[in-house]
Order: structure tokens, then C-alpha cells, then sequence
């Protein structure tokens, strides 16, 4: 008997689909799109309307081939890409080669990979969406009129090989403008004053200098921290006012794939990029011992924060079963998405909330665990009540002082018994108790802590908050932040050093002429507004091929007119002290696929290469050889000493001079959100130690 042929993407999707679908279903994958405008040309017919020139992907031979031949023996064909523009485009070629009618109800979509979300998709199978794939195909064309004309201007003003994507450059753009901030940026001085006080029963209480006279107090310098400490000298500080109330903390949306990225990377240290492969393992499915392949978490490219009635109803079981009736809320929780998001989507979610990550842990990776534990806890916290802290304020008057301390004492957690979002005052601050005091009351004055302090330059992106500042700003969407960080470091145009994001020489070099000549390309506000305008080709209401005329006419005569009026520019590699060592030249630094590595200037004729290995100035703890910066295949910088191979020492974090007190081991630097901390290399030992500020530069 003829059997139904369902196709999706990828393998562990088919594998995870078959099992639901039984013996009367064939499940094969496409391996993502199996057609695209061709790599080698242009392949947009701009004098016909944009008519785009598609070829089969190179390699994607046998794949059509073998879904043709099951074509033709099924009896009926379903396309179940992702819910998407992007699934919809690799729907609508797909049915194109396998020959599906155009009005034939081939498409059938799911947000989660579970029994009954798979079943309920095959009874309602549905045309495809000539919107959603206009969408798409305005975007690719699009990025290949800006990508395939301005990157050859690129490479014959500046140097071959670049690109100037249309939401790539803007990112870069980003990153240059944060640069010129920080080196634009004269810190200015102030300063606190903190008085250490205590009760008649010898309690602490720390407090700061609020305001002078009914108004804030600004110490600018020396002088006027003198001047205050000179009016404190004979006061006495008596407690004017306690302000105590009950607040309330509500718990974060689930996520979204930018908020995914972004706590991922805060609470997990895992760039976009990885965060992305690992949550498709988890959405596609992963075996589970007897359960076999399940998918664990809903489809993870989104901006919506909706969560289906079902997933709810299986939360308030689970949180009323585990934490009591009084750690779920009288009412469920809906979260309503910023701006344009896509309704029909939900917010990442685990797929079965019952599946703990303990009870699962044994059948993941590391990483798979780390990633859908995040998920799991947030989405369940998200469901659950509100942490509730008694608050107090408390001034203290000193003449026409007034010095101010805040507590905070948490007294029902609520959501917060299982995860606190990175980003909440709560992430950060334990509670302050205070001791009881009362109004009227005399506290000793132990000391006075003057402290001067410098205004500080905004910070460097990171991948999180340059993701962050994308969404913010409406550039890109769900599936694009993690290739555009990507893009940008590979291109050359920023590099990562500490988990911060730096521009370049020719990062800077590429967005100025862009700024110059091309002012809408690296607009942010024209990229934003451009952005909305393709999401309104999903709902019908923006012709795609009208939009791609006003975008290139005047894109074109700019091309036109920047070919002649750009100077060719010579941008030149920076020269080492190094001789090559086959015709005794200066190498000169090249920045390749993973970093920065020395070559001969005389190549083609001189073809010698050779690894840059960056000093750190710390001898190597086994062999005394001198601990060198250096790359893994995949481009991450790790340590080794620069006797390797004989010397195989190695550590991913940067060395020290330090020992460890315990067992005599180097110890490593490593920064994260809260400070830097000196740690012992040695696997087992886990001695570790906070570096004071001033010690940490």
C-alpha cells in the first residue's frame, strides 16, 4: 500500500517524526534548501522585476533524487519545514521539484515536536502561504543586491574578499560608534561618602550621604568631601525616617530566541552561534533511553512570548504538585511580545515540563543538559507565583545631612525557589538585613568613608548585549543574530578579546566609506524601517517587487556614483620583527579564519606561513617554556607553552605568575559579570580566590 511521504529538514527531526507517524508514513529529510540563487553569479534579473534565477544547491543531487522516487510512490505528500519564512521557502521548493500542484494542501506545520502537536498537523494540512515565501525571497534578493554589487566595490577600493551585507554592516556600525564613545570619553570625577554607624547593641549599620538641605548631594572633588567631613566632625546621626513596604517581583517572560542568546551567554558563557546548535539538538529530538527520540523544547526561532493553554495547564500541575498551591497565581500568566511578533508562534518552552533536566541528564551532553535545564527552569518560573521581599528605607539625619540605607528581606520566593533571570536586581544583591531601629533613634559614628571615583565609558557589545541593542534597535530578526555575529568576526571587521567585541582597522575603514557613500545602508533607523517593511510582505499588505524597486533605483546610481568618486585605498599589513626564514624578508600579521597569523609579504612568490603566538610573559609550570596565546581549530583561544610538542601543558583561561597555596599549581585568570577571580589549573583542585579592582587591570 502506497505510504505518505513527509518531509522535513533534517535527520534527527525525521527520526523524531517517524516515531509519532507509524508504519503508513515515510519521513526523509531535505537537508535544509535544496535550491538557491547561484553562488557564482548574480542571479537576479533586475530589468524583469526581480526575477530570481534558482539552481539546485550543489551536492543536493542524490537527496532530490531519492525524494523524487519516493515521490512518485506516495500517495500523498506533506511538506513539514519549519513554521517559518525561512521553513516556507524550503516548502515551496520543495514543491516545485517533487512537482506538487500549487494549490494542493502540502503544508503542514507544528511548534513543537511532540504525539499530539504531529497528529493534529497531518489532519490539518494546508496550501502554502505565497506571502510568507514572498517574504523570504524579497530578503535573499535583497541581501544579494547590496551583497553581490557593494561587495565588489569593497574589493576593488580596499582589498578582495570582503563583504558588506545589509544588516551585517549596521552591526558593525554598532560596534565602531561604542568604540569612538569609549575613546571620545573624559572621565570625570566624583566621590561617595559612606558612614559606618552602630547600634547601642553593637549592630552595623552602613549607610550613604543622600542630601544636604532637602537636595541631592554632588561631591565633584577633594575639596568638597573636606568641607563635609569638616561640617560631620561634631554631629550626631539620629534616625529621621523608616519607610518599610512590601514589593512585589514578577518573574521573567519565557524565552525568545534574543533572550535565549542573551542569558545563555550570561549564565553559560555560550556564544549565539552555539547556543542556536545546541537548542536545534533539543528542538529536533535527542534519544532518551526507552522513551527513545524526543524533542524537548518548541521551535526555537521566535519573538513571541505566547505559551498554548495546554503548556499552562501542565505547569500549574506541576508547580501546585512539587511547591504547594501558594507558588502558582491565582490567575496563569500570559506575556504579551514587543512589537511585530509572530503570533502564531509560541515562546521556547520544554515540550513534556514533567522531563526534568535530572531525570534526563544521563541521556545529554553537557551542554545539551546546561541549555535545556535554562529553558525548563525559566519557563516554569515564568508560570509561578510572585516572590514577595519586605523592604525598608531608612534616613539618617547629621545636621543638614541626610544618610540613606536600603534592606530588602525576602519573604516568600515565589518564582525566585527556581531561577532568577541574570538581569534582576535580585541576580545581584543578597539581602541586606538591617538591624530594628526606630525613629528618633541615636547611632554611634564608628568612621567616615570618603571614596573617590571616576565616570566610566559605556561598554564594549558582547554577544549578548550586542544581540540585545540588534533587537532594540528592530535590526534583524529571530534567525539572523547568531550569523550576523558570526559574519562580522570571520569578515575581519571586529575581533573578541575578553568576551567583548572590538572593531578593527578595516572594520572602521569599511563603515566610514559606507557612512560616507551609502548613508541608508548603514543607517540604523533606514534598516529598522526597512526591516518592517519585508515583515509587511507576510501579511499582504507590502508588494515585494514595489519595494525592491524603491530600494535599488537610488541604490544603484549611489553604486554608480561611489565606483568613481572612491579612492582606491591601500590598506597596509603590519610588519613583525620576524625574518622569514626562506628568502629574509619581515613577516607581516594577516588576520585568516582563526585570527592573526604571520606570513611572507612576497606571496605568491614566498608562499611561508606560520602561526602568530602571542607572549604572555608567564613560564610554562612543567618545562619553564613561555606560555603562548594560541587558536583550536574552531578558531577559540586557548594557552600551550611554546615548547609544544614536547611540552603539552595547555589551559584554556589566561595564565599567572600566581601558585596556588593549596597544591602549588599555576593559577588562571577568568572575568566574568561579577569581577575577576584567580583560579587553580589543576583539574580537582578548587582553590580560587576574588582579585581586588586595582589588582584585576
Amino acid at each position: 500500500m502506497a505510504k505518505t511521504l513527509v518531509v522535513v529538514e533534517s535527520p534527527a527531526k525525521a527520526k523524531t517524526i517517524a516515531k509519532f507517524l507509524g508504519r503508513n508514513y515515510t519521513v526523509k529529510a531535505s537537508m535544509g534548501h535544496v535550491r538557491d540563487l547561484p553562488k557564482s553569479q548574480f542571479g537576479v534579473d533586475v530589468e524583469h522585476d526581480f526575477e530570481p534565477k534558482y539552481i539546485t544547491i550543489r551536492g543536493k543531487g542524490d537527496i532530490l533524487k531519492e525524494l523524487r522516487t519516493a515521490a512518485k510512490k506516495a500517495k500523498k505528500i506533506y511538506l513539514a519545514t519549519d513554521p517559518d519564512r525561512e521553513g516556507e521557502a524550503i516548502a515551496w521548493h520543495l514543491q516545485h521539484v517533487l512537482d506538487i500542484k500549487p494549490d494542493e494542501k502540502c503544508r503542514i506545520e507544528f511548534n513543537e515536536i511532540t504525539e499530539p502537536a504531529i497528529k493534529k498537523a497531518v489532519k490539518t494540512p494546508r496550501k502554502l502561504d505565497v506571502d510568507l515565501v514572498q517574504a523570504q525571497q524579497a530578503r535573499r534578493i535583497l541581501d544579494r543586491l547590496v551583497g553581490y554589487q557593494l561587495s565588489p566595490l569593497l574589493w576593488r577600493k580596499i582589498r578582495k574578499g570582503l563583504s558588506a551585507g545589509r544588516v551585517q554592516s549596521v552591526a558593525v556600525r554598532l560596534i565602531c560608534d561604542r568604540e569612538e564613545e569609549i575613546n571620545e570619553f573624559i572621565p570625570e570625577e566624583y566621590w561617595t561618602l559612606e558612614a559606618l554607624l552602630n547600634t547601642d547593641k553593637d549592630e552595623k549599620v552602613n549607610c550613604k550621604l543622600y542630601s544636604k538641605a532637602g537636595e541631592k548631594v554632588a561631591i565633584p572633588n577633594r575639596q568638597t568631601v573636606d568641607s563635609i567631613l569638616n561640617d560631620l566632625r561634631t554631629a550626631k546621626f539620629t534616625v529621621v525616617e523608616l519607610h518599610k513596604k512590601e514589593k512585589r517581583r514578577n518573574p521573567a517572560a519565557p524565552f525568545t530566541t534574543s533572550s535565549l542568546q542573551q542569558e545563555a551567554y550570561r549564565k553559560l558563557g555560550f556564544a549565539a552561534r552555539k547556543t542556536m546548535l545546541v537548542a536545534q539538538q533539543l528542538y529536533e529530538g535527542l534519544e532518551l533511553g526507552d522513551r527513545g527520540s524526543v524533542g524537548l523544547v518548541t521551535y526555537i526561532r521566535t519573538d513571541s512570548t505566547r505559551i498554548a493553554e495546554t503548556a499552562m495547564e501542565e505547569a500549574r500541575e506541576l508547580i501546585v504538585a512539587r511547591f504547594g498551591p501558594d507558588y502558582y497565581p491565582p490567575e496563569p500568566r500570559q506575556y504579551v511580545a514587543k512589537g511585530r511578533s509572530q503570533g502564531a508562534h509560541e515562546a521556547i518552552r520544554p515540550t513534556y515540563v514533567e522531563l526534568d533536566p535530572e531525570m534526563i541528564k544521563v541521556h545529554l551532553s553537557r551542554d545539551q543538559y546546561r541549555l535545556y535545564n535554562l529553558i525548563w527552569e525559566r519557563f516554569v518560573a515564568s508560570q509561578m507565583s510572585s516572590a514577595i521581599l519586605d523592604t525598608t528605607r531608612v534616613d539618617i539625619g547629621a545636621g543638614n545631612y541626610i544618610f540613606r540605607v536600603n534592606g530588602s528581606v525576602l519573604k516568600f520566593p515565589g518564582f525566585m525557589k527556581v531561577y532568577i533571570d541574570s538581569d534582576s536586581p535580585e541576580a545581584v544583591e543578597t539581602d541586606h538585613l538591617l538591624p530594628e531601629l526606630e525613629v528618633g533613634q541615636e547611632l554611634g559614628a564608628e568612621q567616615l568613608l570618603p571614596q573617590q571615583h571616576f565616570t566610566q565609558p559605556p561598554p564594549r557589545y558582547t554577544d549578548a548585549s550586542l544581540i540585545k541593542a540588534l533587537e532594540e534597535q528592530g535590526i534583524g530578526r529571530p534567525s539572523t543574530y547568531a550569523p550576523i555575529v558570526e559574519t562580522i568576526q570571520k569578515r575581519g571587521y571586529v575581533s573578541k578579546e575578553e568576551k567583548q567585541f572590538f572593531p578593527t582597522e578595516l572594520g572602521f575603514l569599511v563603515v566610514e566609506m559606507l557612512k560616507t557613500f551609502f548613508p541608508d545602508i548603514i543607517d540604523v533607523e533606514f534598516t529598522a524601517s526597512l526591516e518592517d517593511r519585508l515583515d509587511h510582505i507576510e501579511d499582504g499588505s507590502v508588494n515585494w517587487v514595489k519595494l525592491l524597486h524603491e530600494f535599488y533605483e537610488p541604490f544603484n546610481e549611489t553604486l554608480e556614483q561611489a565606483d568613481e568618486a572612491i579612492p582606491k585605498v591601500k590598506l597596509e599589513d603590519p610588519v613583525s620583527e620576524e625574518l622569514c626564514p626562506e628568502c629574509g624578508v619581515n613577516l607581516v600579521i594577516k588576520l585568516g579564519r582563526f585570527g592573526k597569523f604571520l606570513a611572507c609579504p612576497r606571496f605568491p612568490e614566498c608562499r611561508f606561513t606560520k602561526p602568530l603566538l602571542e607572549a604572555t610573559g608567564v613560564p610554562c609550570p612543567h618545562c619553564g617554556g613561555e606560555m603562548v596565546l594560541r587558536r583550536s581549530k574552531k578558531g577559540r583561544k586557548f594557552y600551550g607553552c611554546s615548547n609544544y610538542p614536547e611540552c603539552e601543558f595547555v589551559t584554556w583561561d589566561h595564565p599567572t605568575q600566581e601558585r596556588c597555596p593549596t597544591c602549588g599549581e599555576i593559577m588562571v585568570k577568568k572575568t566574568n559579570r561579577k569581577g575577576t577571580i584567580l583560579k587553580c589549573s589543576k583539574k580537582g583542585c578548587n582553590y580560587q580566590e576574588v582579585v581586588p579592582e586595582e589588582k584585576a587591570e
